[in-house]
């Protein structure tokens, strides 16, 4: 019962924090995992080159995928975390800042505890594709910062940018795929100049997705300006890079439009999944309580941020302590999960379950 006080609490301290309702907080029941399984799982997953089927068939031929989901502890209606980066600074100046350092540690953490990326757009449609024994993790990045990607007169990303850092993990830890989903603005990455950057993105397998031309407060905003806004952001990186298919959008302070509705589908748009601010993290994409037009983020922060009850450290600690974490059974074609927690699939995915 003290949760909604202290996310009240949260709501009053921050003005960036969620405007409208989180998607459902749902415990799904804890499930047990051994850390040698888990371990065994972090090893055989394919180098970050590989694609979506080298993937499969990488997991499938690996001694994990061959193994039974009881044996992984596989658990595909289990909890997802969704983090969320705006900026890396060396003197931080709000608690929505890391540095380098901080984010780096938090990747590497997240890399030795099994953990592999996926984008915002395959969470989202449940196309959750990773070896046996792994769980997802959905990186996210807002308003386009040039801490995040910027690239030097070689075309490379300077160090200590987010996505150097990442392509750091992945190559001291080869099955963390270097992927995330960025959420930009128009006039994204002004260092670099939004189509190389955005183009450099698509290239290097990440997702380029929404976050309204200028960062607009939508609940602020009448049905037609925040139209607009969205459609302005979506037009935005379809002029820095034609043909980009644009799936998902994050609201700017986590603000809700009138109607709802408006963040899924508008003139010129339609988004399978629209992310808020904060502060838990989200249902599987194949549960009944999965709400794709309000999906919760986790905002990245230490032990002793403040507010750090709502934020990555916390929630990977809670995650690790068995609370019902995402675990996948190497199949990207099933949904295994242990038989007790058979009310809460989908029924839309009730031909893939994998009860055991």
């Amino acid at each position: 019962m003290a949760r909604p006080i202290a996310m009240e609490r949260l709501l009053m301290r921050h003005p960036l924090a969620p405007l409208a309702p989180l998607a459902p907080f749902v415990p799904l029941g804890a499930l047990a995992c051994a850390a040698a399984l888990l371990a065994t799982g972090c090893s055989t997953g394919p180098s970050p080159s590989a694609g979506p089927r080298h993937a499969a068939a990488s997991s499938a031929a690996s001694p994990v995928a061959a193994k039974g989901p009881a044996e992984v502890g596989a658990n595909e209606l289990g909890q997802v975390p969704v983090l969320m980066y705006h900026q890396l600074t060396e003197d931080p100046a709000s608690v929505y800042d890391r540095t380098p350092a901080d984010f780096r540690a938090e990747l590497e953490r997240l890399a030795r505890e099994g953990y592999v990326p996926v984008t915002a757009r395959d969470f989202q449609t449940g196309r959750i594709d990773i070896p046996a024994g792994t769980h997802p993790v959905v990186l996210t990045f807002d308003d386009s910062t040039n801490s995040q990607v910027r690239l030097g007169p070689d075309g490379r990303p300077v160090p200590d940018t987010a996505v150097a850092i990442l392509a750091e993990t992945a190559k001291k830890y080869p099955a963390f795929k270097p992927v995330a989903t960025f959420f930009v603005n128009a006039d994204a990455f002004s260092a670099t100049g939004s189509a190389k950057a955005l183009a450099w993105l698509k290239e290097h397998g990440h997702e380029v997705a929404n976050h309204t031309g200028r960062h607009e407060n939508l609940r602020s905003l009448d049905q037609a300006d925040a139209a607009r806004a969205i459609s302005a952001g979506q037009e935005a990186i379809e002029r820095a890079v034609p043909g980009t298919q644009v799936t998902s959008l994050a609201l700017p302070f986590g603000a809700m439009p009138r109607p709802a509705g408006l963040a899924t589908r508008g003139t010129g748009y339609r988004y399978d999944g629209v992310y808020l601010v904060g502060a838990n993290p989200s249902v599987s994409p194949f549960a009944k309580a999965f709400t794709p037009g309000a999906i919760p983020r986790i905002r990245s922060a230490g032990h002793d941020d403040e507010d750090a009850e709502f934020g990555s450290s916390h929630w990977l600690d809670e995650l690790a302590a068995g609370k019902s974490r995402y675990t996948s059974d190497g199949d990207p074609n099933t949904v295994a999960f242990p038989s007790a927690s058979q009310d809460e699939l989908s029924p839309a995915f009730a031909k893939r379950a994998r009860p055991y």
